[in-house]
């Protein structure tokens, strides 16, 4: 360790432009999908695919390469992922087709996976525990605000320069990062020459890789056949299969890729529960508000990315705090989730066809205060008291429970939300078809439930009316077709906004369990302490 304070707060610098070039790198591509679509006469399956496979290769690997950072280093591994990383996003933003920013993203995210254990990996050796609350504090804000900030930054990108930059943005980033980490970052090397597992990290890796691809994907292969005999529900059945293999592969390992003392403590097995809850909670809810804000209430890219820029604001603003306030870092982490939770349904309740953009900024300034507020003592209750040479795994358990997460509430929510798109809009259509002659109602109801059920969307001109009717008739049976659709749609996102409520109260519950041992580096590392029971 550096012999200064100095040293350790200029290399943590470094390890949070690798983090954050990770975090808004997940969340980014998703305002560019139409100037995707455009410039690289693409399909919506392979753009989708763009953002599928950075997740799919950044989930797999984690708890592989948090490993590896204990074998090997994590210097080491962190600028051969960095290294990787930023020739991937070269890669990405000189891409013409699609199948090749497919091959660029997949790339991206294996450095992706390689880079981030590290990070938390060396905040727990740069720092002691009585100086840990306040780094730890600054990676849970990167965190927390790179996902939040990252459809802003991409938004006014793609409107002002063009699509390629979300990926060029990391350039300058990563380079910076990589000069003062090779300076700055110690080469911390492992005694002797520890053994790995093999059968462990295959299983691993093979399960999760079944698992998350058929989440990520089961809605657009409906949920039945993907190629041949292979169903979707087949794949993630042995997906689990694999995974239950490896956690019983793992009680007998020699040197297993999840080492027996990491859940010696119970308090990491909460937080780990807790980070899950909150991963999902945090895709699940943004997956039908973005699409709210840009398909009803017509804010382009934009202007739905700069209507999240108080959420981000606030999340900056609550991590700040939460490394300020001397309170228990179970309550910190309770008061965050259950303040997402609050916005979320702030948002639902506000959510109408004709709601102004800004009535909804209250809710989402309220999810942002939540999001800030759990990241720092999370990370730091998962952290605290692990000995050195389990960081690495720790690290990469902890980031893999909310990638995993995050794939749950991206598939689950994306799934309610078409079924309730099933029920709202041919509902909303009944209810609009009674301003129409009793001869056009019964038709105006079908071509609606099928434009439901088919593109989700009817486009800027509504849905095709029979060559026979008036135009008159046709005007007017564009314009209800709009309003049932805006009115079926936003129906169906509020009920979607359920789910991740829900799935927080159970992280409340999950993060009640995170009671900290009474000892003084509790206090000493921004936990207040507390005692074990009631």
């Amino acid at each position: 360790m550096s012999g200064g304070v100095r040293g350790p707060w200029v290399a943590l610098a470094a390890l949070c432009a690798c983090f954050f070039m990770v975090m808004l790198d997940s969340t980014i591509v998703t305002v560019a999908i139409p100037a995707m679509l455009r410039g690289l006469d693409a399909n919506l399956n392979q753009v989708i695919w763009v953002n599928s496979v950075y997740l799919l290769a950044n989930t797999v690997p984690l708890l592989l390469t948090g490993r590896l950072g204990d074998r090997f280093g994590p210097k080491r591994v962190l600028v051969v992922g960095l290294v990787l990383f930023l020739a991937a996003s070269l890669w990405s933003g000189l891409s013409t087709s699609a199948e090749s920013l497919i091959a660029a993203r997949a790339v991206q995210g294996l450095g992706a996976a390689a880079m981030t254990p590290q990070t938390l990996s060396f905040i727990t050796r740069l720092f002691p525990p009585e100086r840990r609350g306040a780094p730890i504090a600054v990676w849970g804000a990167v965190a927390g605000v790179a996902t939040i900030t990252g459809p802003v930054v991409g938004g006014l990108l793609v409107e002002h320069i063009g699509w390629e930059w979300i990926f060029f943005l990391n350039l300058p980033i990563g380079v910076a990062g990589l000069v003062l980490g090779l300076v700055l970052l110690p080469d911390w090397r492992p005694e002797g020459q520890p053994t790995f597992d093999i059968t462990g990290a295959a299983l691993a890796s093979g399960g999760l890789a079944l698992l998350v691809f058929g989440l990520q994907n089961g809605q657009h292969y409906h949920w039945g056949t993907i190629v041949g005999p292979i169903g979707v529900l087949p794949v993630i059945g042995v997906g689990l299969v694999l995974l239950g293999a490896f956690t019983v592969y793992q009680r007998r390992a020699r040197d297993p890729l999840l080492p027996r003392g990491l859940f010696a403590n119970p308090v990491f097995g909460w937080a780990n529960l807790t980070h899950s809850a909150l991963g999902f909670a945090t895709t699940g809810m943004f997956l039908p508000l973005v699409i709210y804000v840009q398909s009803v209430l017509g804010l382009d890219p934009v202007a739905s990315s700069l209507l999240c820029a108080p959420m981000a604001g606030a999340a900056a603003l609550a991590a700040w705090l939460a490394s300020r306030v001397r309170l228990a870092g179970r309550t910190l982490i309770m008061s965050g989730l259950g303040g997402l939770a609050a916005g979320t349904v702030v948002l639902a309740a506000l959510s109408e066809p004709d709601t102004d953009p800004l009535v909804l900024v209250p809710g989402l300034v309220l999810a942002g205060l939540g999001i800030g507020l759990v990241f720092s003592p999370l990370t730091a209750s998962a952290t605290l008291g692990m000995p050195p040479h389990l960081v690495g795994a720790a690290s990469g358990v902890f980031n893999t429970s909310r990638q995993v997460g995050g794939v749950l509430g991206s598939a689950t929510t994306g799934l309610l939300l078409q079924v309730g798109l099933g029920f709202s809009i041919p509902g909303a259509a009944r209810q609009y078809a009674k301003f129409l002659p009793p001869r056009y109602a019964d038709e105006f109801v079908d071509r609606i439930t099928a434009a439901a059920q088919t593109a989700g969307q009817f486009g800027g001109e509504g849905p095709q009316v029979p060559s026979d009717w008036s135009p008159t008739v046709a005007a007017k049976v564009r314009e209800l077709a709009t309003d049932a659709f805006h009115l079926g749609f936003t129906n169906a996102a509020k009920a979607t906004l359920v789910l991740p409520v829900v799935v927080l109260v159970l992280g409340m519950v999950c993060a009640a369990g995170i009671r900290l041992p009474p000892t003084g580096n509790a206090k000493k590392s921004g936990l207040s302490k507390e005692r074990v029971g009631p």
